[in-house]
């Protein structure tokens, strides 16, 4: 889309400041285009999208015959007219997308950035910034293309960054450029900058980065720590200077930036099979009435040639046959419905506002509102059978509170009988610079701390020493940027017993202990991830002392400890049985020349260019060995608002809530009790960890299992194996699946399910930008299920049994009326009125039930959660329903040709006149159809709106019309040859057995109908059936 197709890069070579070197290797230039089409390529290239529909194929073939004047009895406009309706309709949609991907595109494309150019600074749009090129960055501008950093007006090239653009955090970041560069800190000094950069090709990973830097005959190695990336915005940092590494489509943000796989619901694959099982019986109706044509011809018609000959061209009955084939497919192609996929679409978008303005989804405390990310999921809604879920910040609110934790052996935070022992502690009398927010209730750790237990104070300056929590004064207040929740609130516990971490330079963390500041030396940080799943930093105190410092889950810790603290090991479940999520800490002391050996190994491994990653855990691995146990720490996740009874009525409705979580199997079972996922009396619960999911080779069996359960919770799940197991479901169950989650690590669980759902929670929005639907709470999840997902089935359902319904009404009316005209193809109705059928007397009363219909109301839904099952069973519209649609549908075409040819044939007008004329059984056999349709219509509309009354009725008024406007003498004079039904309305229809055989039609049409359906509410009634009977009937 941005450019012609290159080979691959294996690695990317850059020079500063040499634009004619970087130019040859052909890199993207920094222009961003998001946008599909411009003025000229708009209308052959979405025509050639659109035509990429077999169904729009399909009716362009159509009309490419009609053009045949020996096969179509029928005018060219009777196709062309719905079918540039439909290409105009969605040709106006995917218009105003890319006019808005334009306006964005040329508002990013035109901000203005500072570049050095032949040794001077000077402004030039972001599309103009060239690879190679150096960039100068001022406070609060956003980053124009992926670059290294070169030098910052802060100490020791530091620079802060916000990266809420690229994964939704917003807390603030650190970034620093290699010493060697930091002291370019002017243009002068910049402009006779000639270093070369050779690093990877561009890639998605946001938080790696490999590359070395060439210069002065040194190399220097690059990590992520050293860029910064397109979308970032540059904060408390007066400037900063960097390098273009990567522009335009190859930076990591546009790289992430690519199509999301396309899902389509149970539906629209059902759809497409009917479709083509529909155009299979056009094709055998075709076959039937060329047959009928061959033997007509053969028997009859060769019989009287001079009357009525073949056309020159045909000289045979098997050519005559031919053409009638074709002829009929032009006349019948109605039964296979044109304007259906426009109308389906139409549809969902009314469903998706109805979300998005739904004042019940909204979240006032983060003033967030639900959002559908996915219009062409909403049915899908009404078919959930399992639902799995995150646990942290999805079930729980991830706001973090220090609440417990166990120092050499003693538990700290301890209940009584589930209640407090005691108001919270008071910080502040005697540490002013206490975070006012931290509850915390046990005096006696507090007592420890103020009495020198030195054990205590080394758990709390590991708190305040490991992390990467960066510190900012405001108002004369200290404030904490957090990378995450657990980080601020182990720093903010640190803070309030005594240990407060100040600020942090590149190699040095200042701590006020005790009211007595002390700067420590950083000699190493090594990095938490979540294969690590810890951190550590090495320090030296201002004795000369060297330390480690590290934390980490007990799981993996506790493996690396000294064998002399194997007796002193605490049990984890004593937390995680209370819900709480737990980590471990640990120190080592090291000599100086341990500290140099590992250090020499450390720098080693950060200078390679190839598996610089594994060589840095392989470093990290050795020095983490033969820990100190200090004691772990317990913090609390409390549940969100409304989570429990949420599952418990989406339980009622039998849907299966899984969780899966990275927490250890006690925390996540007692979270389980906490929001009733798991009760007492369940003898149906199966737990499984990450390993034993890792580990299982019996797919069949493990989903046999699990399929009996009540609840099933993953624990210890790495983001690929949430994936997996929903996979394996999808595979197994042919169920439709549902995957929440509020952070980067649910991503691909949410995309992997059939629908995927995001919480605009503590972690960033990279799970809400994956997402087809968000808000901002879990417990919102049963009415976005039960109401917007049942009712948004429903009206589909209904819609697509009465669009097949009318349309085989319509169509088949010709099929019969072939036998009785000699199987010439004539059409039984007007022209006019075949093309204004669908687009116009049936079209808005069958959108105005899809999008506004309902059985029940909102809160019946609610209280009734087992109406929600007729979904998850598929009863509502299937094969079997679709059978049922059209054998009415085929039904009504018999009563509506036969009734009128039987009365018609033997009527006469008051004049004496016979009625036996075509053009009168074509008004009256068209008239009783817009009418049986309509109050079919009617009766299938369970909630009439005002917009219902007007389309229906209006419908049948426009009706009426413009058939009478059609056959007016006016429209005769001016195009004869086009409007030859002159006066044929105004004489049919004031004839009163006209109307008599109208009314006889349209009771026998209808009539079963409500004897069927009455006789099933009476007999077999459904749970819908029986509450709007009590709500129809309050007293019963």
């Amino acid at each position: 889309m941005f450019r012609k197709t290159l080979p691959l890069e294996e690695e990317r070579k850059v020079h500063a400041n040499v634009r004619e070197y970087n130019e040859k290797f052909q890199y993207a230039s920094n222009c961003i285009v998001t946008s599909k089409y411009n003025i000229i390529t708009f209308l052959p290239v979405n025509l050639f999208e659109q035509f990429q529909e077999v169904a729009n194929t399909y009716f362009l073939f159509l009309l490419i015959l009609q053009l045949i004047p020996q096969i179509s009895s029928l005018s060219w406009f009777t196709t062309i007219v719905p079918l540039v309706l439909v290409l105009s309709i969605t040709a106006v949609k995917d218009a105003t997308d890319d006019y808005f991907r334009h306006k964005s595109d040329n508002q990013v494309n035109n901000r203005q950035s500072q570049v050095l150019l032949n040794g001077i600074l000077q402004n030039e749009k972001w599309m103009n910034v060239r690879v190679g090129d150096i960039i100068k960055l001022e406070n609060n501008q956003f980053v124009a293309a992926d670059l290294l950093l070169l030098s910052s007006t802060e100490p020791h090239g530091l620079c802060y960054i916000e990266t809420a653009e690229l994964d939704g955090e917003t807390n603030m970041k650190v970034r620093q450029s290699l010493s060697v560069t930091s002291e370019l800190g002017d243009p002068d000094k910049l402009a006779q900058f000639d270093g070369e950069v050779v690093c990877e090709p561009p890639n998605n990973k946001l938080d790696r980065f490999s590359g070395t830097l060439y210069w002065r005959d040194c190399k220097y190695p690059l990590s992520n720590q050293n860029m910064l990336l397109r979308g970032c915005v540059l904060r408390n940092t007066e400037s900063c200077y960097g390098l273009v590494i990567f522009a335009g489509p190859d930076t990591k943000l546009m790289q992430n930036s690519g199509c999301t796989k396309f899902k389509r619901t149970s539906i629209d694959r059902l759809m497409n099979t009917l479709v083509l099982w529909i155009f299979g019986f056009l094709v055998c109706m075709g076959v039937i009435l060329a047959i009928g044509n061959a033997v007509w011809e053969r028997k009859a018609g060769s019989l009287f040639q001079n009357f009525l000959p073949w056309d020159p061209s045909v000289n045979n009955f098997l050519f005559s046959a031919f053409l009638s084939f074709w002829s009929y497919v032009i006349i019948l192609n109605t039964v296979v419905p044109i304007s259906l996929y426009v109308s389906v679409e139409v549809i969902r978008l009314g469903h998706s506002y109805f979300i998005n303005w739904d004042r019940k989804m909204y979240c006032s405390h983060s003033n967030t509102a639900a959002e559908v990310r996915t219009t062409t999921l909403n049915e899908e809604l009404g078919q959930v059978e399992y639902i799995f879920s995150d646990k942290t910040g999805t079930l729980t609110q991830n706001i973090m509170s220090f609440n417990k934790c166990s120092i050499n052996g003693h538990a700290y935070g301890t209940l009584t009988n589930g209640h407090l022992k005691a108001e919270p502690l008071d910080f502040s009398s005697w540490n002013p610079l206490a975070d006012g927010g931290l509850c915390f209730y046990d005096g006696s750790l507090l007592e420890a701390v103020k009495t020198g237990d030195l054990v205590a104070h080394e758990f709390f300056r590991l708190l305040s020493l490991c992390h990467t929590v960066m510190s900012e004064e405001k108002t004369e207040a200290l404030v904490y940027k957090a990378q995450s929740p657990d980080e601020g609130a182990l720093v903010t516990a640190a803070r309030n017993f005594g240990f407060v971490f100040c600020s942090r330079t590149p190699g040095t963390v200042t701590v006020h202990e005790l009211g007595r500041p002390v700067t420590y030396t950083l000699l190493a940080i090594l990095d938490f991830n979540n294969i690590r799943k810890r951190m550590s930093v090495i320090v030296r105190n201002p004795e000369g002392r060297i330390r480690l410092y590290c934390k980490g889950a007990d799981t993996v810790l506790f493996d690396r400890l000294h064998p002399c603290n194997h007796d002193e090991i605490p049990s984890p479940h004593t937390y995680a049985s209370d819900g709480l999520r737990t980590l471990a800490l640990a120190y080592r002391d090291l000599t100086e020349d341990e500290w140099e050996e590992w250090a020499e190994l450390y720098r080693g491994a950060g200078r390679t260019v190839d598996f610089r990653e594994d060589r840095l855990a392989a470093a990290y691995e050795e020095i983490e060995q033969d820990m100190m146990l200090l004691g772990a720490t317990a913090i609390e996740d409390k549940l969100q608002e409304g989570v429990p009874e949420t599952i418990a009525i989406l339980s009622l409705a039998n849907i299966k809530i899984w969780v899966l979580t990275g927490d250890k199997q006690e925390t996540a079972v007692n979270i389980g009790y906490s929001c009733k996922m798991l009760t007492d009396d369940m003898t149906e619960i199966f737990i499984i960890n990450g390993h034993t999911v890792q580990g299982a080779d019996m797919e069949y069996e493990f989903v046999e299992t699990v399929s009996v359960c009540k609840a099933v919770i993953c624990c210890r799940v790495t983001p690929l194996q949430k994936a997996l197991v929903i996979e394996l479901i999808k595979r197994h169950k042919k169920a439709v699946t549902l995957a929440i989650g509020d952070g980067a690590n649910d991503v691909s669980m949410i995309k992997t399910a059939h629908i995927g759902v995001g919480i605009s929670g503590q972690e960033g929005i990279q799970a809400v930008l994956a997402s087809d639907y968000s808000f901002a709470q879990f417990r919102f999840l049963q009415r976005l299920l039960l109401v917007h997902g049942r009712w948004s089935y429903l009206r589909m359902c209904r819609f697509l049994c009465y669009f097949f319904y009318k349309n085989f009404a319509f169509t088949m009316v010709h099929f019969w009326f072939g036998f009785f005209c000699g199987f010439s193809a004539q059409t039984v109705y007007d022209q006019y009125f075949i093309t204004l059928y669908n687009i116009v007397y049936t079209s808005l009363p069958v959108l105005a039930m899809g999008i506004f219909d309902q059985d029940v109301p909102e809160q019946r839904s609610l209280e009734y959660p087992k109406l929600y099952e007729p979904g998850q069973l598929n009863l509502l519209f299937n094969k079997r329903e679709f059978f049922i649609c059209i054998t009415q549908g085929i039904y009504t075409s018999v009563v509506l040709f036969f009734v009128p040819y039987s009365v018609l044939s033997h009527a006469t007008q008051s004049n004496g006149i016979a009625l036996a004329d075509y053009q009168t059984f074509a008004v009256t056999t068209a008239t009783a159809l817009v009418i049986v349709v309509s109050v079919q219509i009617a009766l299938d509309t369970g909630y009439w709106t005002a917009i219902n009354h007007f389309f229906v009725w209006g419908s049948l008024g426009s009706y009426f019309t413009i058939l009478f406007v059609l056959h007016s003498d006016i429209l005769f004079s001016l195009f004869p040859q086009q409007f030859n039904f002159l006066g044929s309305a105004q004489n049919t229809l004031k004839q009163p057995v006209v109307w008599l055989t109208i009314a006889l039609a349209t009771v026998i049409c209808i009539a079963p109908v409500l004897a069927f359906r009455f006789l099933k509410v009476e007999l077999k009634p459904q749970l819908s059936d029986t509450v709007h009977t009590l709500l129809c009937n309050p007293k019963i």
